[in-house]
């Protein structure tokens, strides 16, 4: 009985182990599950993406230049003004004062004038006098006397000079008191929305100094134009042209794209290198792109956020490989076969030391190394400049098999995979 069991034993064994290899077999002449694709022509557009705010075309930010309390505030926060409109009051009454005080001063001085112009009348006239007699009898008038008349004549004269010079100072006191009246009252100096106040009715604003800022009292933004202000990436840069397309997508407005184009490429960067020497950590280079839109939609706001996919480069009807297509292998895998092509690199190391970008063309079952060069970039797809022909099919995914597969490798598709568009994971 217990030698039966034994052989019973021995069987199930040598029938397992038996389908183990079997199922081995077979799995290894299935090939790798991964997905395929076809390379097929395709309209390509690469974009460089950047992220940012909303402005407006035009901004004025007034700012006091007098300090005084704000009396009487007219409109408020989101309201819409018209040049020359009549926005708020401050306090009048020390500039009052002070024109009144400038404007008696000045009464003064044209008073001074006149009585200093009566004064070289007189001296004019006694001069005369005096030399008629002295032309008349020299005897009647002595000659230090004729010379005392004519030197209080020039003293007169110059005094009134000197009152005309006062005058002319009383009239500038007065012309600077009036404009500092004046700038208590704010008027809009463009039409548009008032779309930051930062006073109240009571609240005192400041003058700004040399260290210390102002008080920005208003914003006044001119929404016809409204520009996209983003951050671009230093390696983007050298892509971007005046005059690109972009469309742009607002949080404010989900669901909705919008049109613009590139009207300025900063020629600096946001944050100068300099700067941020002294993190100890190296600092992204960015630059400014300025985007106006092209129709922007009502109830738009400045420093709404923005994202920008800027129109770089097109190409119609151009072979394209999927994107997750495309890998690197060290040439020393693939000398030998079409890695010899790539031998006369000007990189002047050996070409065995170099990696060679490619994809794996499927050919019998098989995964098969082929060298590609590519030319833009599409949103999935790379355009293909030599290496692969219309409808190749290639290996498209999972990424850590692409990673993983070698030359010559068997591939099957993936069960429920058929050949896809998409870059997959």
């Amino acid at each position: 009985m217990s030698g039966r069991k034994l052989v019973v034993g021995i069987v199930i064994v040598a029938v397992i182990g038996t389908a183990a290899v079997l199922a081995a077999r077979n799995g290894g002449e299935r090939g790798i599950p991964v997905r395929l694709d076809t390379v097929e022509r395709r309209d390509l557009v690469q974009t460089v993406t950047a992220s940012g705010n909303i402005r407006a075309g035009r901004v004025v930010d007034i700012s006091s230049d007098v300090s005084a309390r704000v009396q009487e505030l007219l409109v408020d926060e989101g309201d819409d003004v018209v040049q020359g409109q009549l926005l708020l009051r401050l306090d009048p009454t020390r500039f009052t004062a002070q024109v009144e005080r400038a404007r008696a001063s000045l009464d003064q001085a044209r008073a001074n004038r006149s009585q200093q112009a009566a004064a070289v009348e007189r001296a004019e006239r006694e001069l005369g006098r005096l030399e008629r007699l002295f032309q008349r009898d020299s005897l009647l008038v002595a000659r230090q006397q004729l010379d005392n008349a004519r030197s209080d004549l020039e003293i007169a004269r110059a005094q009134l000079k000197a009152l005309d010079h006062g005058v002319e100072q009383a009239e500038a006191a007065l012309a600077e008191a009036e404009e500092q009246l004046s700038k208590t009252i704010f008027r809009a100096p463009i039409s548009g929305k008032v779309t930051r106040l930062n006073v109240d009715e009571g609240e005192t604003v400041i003058v700004g100094t040399m260290n210390n800022p102002g008080s920005l009292v208003l914003t006044i933004s001119e929404l016809s134009q409204v520009e996209a202000v983003v951050q671009v990436d230093e390696t983007d840069v050298p892509y971007i042209a005046v005059g690109d397309s972009a469309v742009l997508t607002l949080d404010a407005f989900p669901d909705q794209e919008f049109s613009g184009r590139v009207t300025e490429i900063g020629n600096s960067a946001i944050v100068p290198p300099s700067q941020s020497a002294g993190t100890g950590q190296a600092a992204a280079i960015d630059f400014e792109v300025v985007i106006v839109m092209d129709d922007p939609p009502g109830g738009i706001r400045p420093d709404l956020s923005v994202t920008a996919d800027i129109v770089t480069d097109r190409r119609e009807d151009v072979l394209a490989v999927p994107i997750i297509a495309l890998t690197v292998r060290p040439a020393d895998e693939v000398l030998g076969d079409s890695a010899k092509a790539s031998e006369g690199d000007d990189s002047g190391g050996r070409p065995e030391d170099r990696d060679v970008e490619g994809a794996f063309v499927v050919r019998d079952g098989k995964a098969t190394f082929v060298p590609v060069e590519v030319g833009i970039t599409g949103r999935d797809h790379f355009e293909v400049l030599s290496g692969l022909s219309e409808g190749d099919t290639v290996v498209a995914g999972p990424y850590q098999r692409i990673r993983s597969l070698k030359n010559g490798d068997p591939v099957r598709a993936m069960e429920g995979e058929g050949r896809r568009d998409d870059e997959g994971n």
